[in-house]
């Protein structure tokens, strides 16, 4: 289960990530001091946004399936780390902290212009 698990959802972070690429991480640069012609350039992913949230959105719901739904074919042994009760705890706080995070990265641009105004 951890293998099949990690995967959407480490995809599912750096797409998040990616989707605030283009708003976020200039005016993080910018805040931390680091300038440049080139931090402009981030802005060039813009018209690629919504392809980054679509492959965001799916690998979380992978993700989902896989951690709230299992089949039988992903269910553990009863001496695999993945049958730990603590285990799946784990990897629910951290799918919730994922989705957080790809929450807040989508939402950015708006946050950023309400704040900024």
């Amino acid at each position: 289960m951890s293998e099949k698990f990690s995967l959407p959802l480490i995809g599912g972070l750096l797409a998040g990530v990616a989707t605030s690429l283009c708003c976020v991480a200039p005016l993080i640069l910018l805040s931390l001091g680091v300038s440049g012609a080139w931090v402009s350039n981030l802005t060039a992913l813009e018209p690629y946004r919504p392809i980054f949230i679509a492959i965001a959105i799916f690998a979380l719901v992978i993700a989902y399936f896989q951690l709230y739904l299992p089949t039988s074919k992903t269910c553990c042994d009863e001496d695999k780390v993945c049958a730990k009760p603590s285990t799946q705890r784990l990897y629910k706080n951290l799918f919730w902290g994922v989705v957080a995070v790809v929450i807040v990265a989508i939402a950015s641009p708006y946050l950023i212009a309400f704040i900024y105004g």
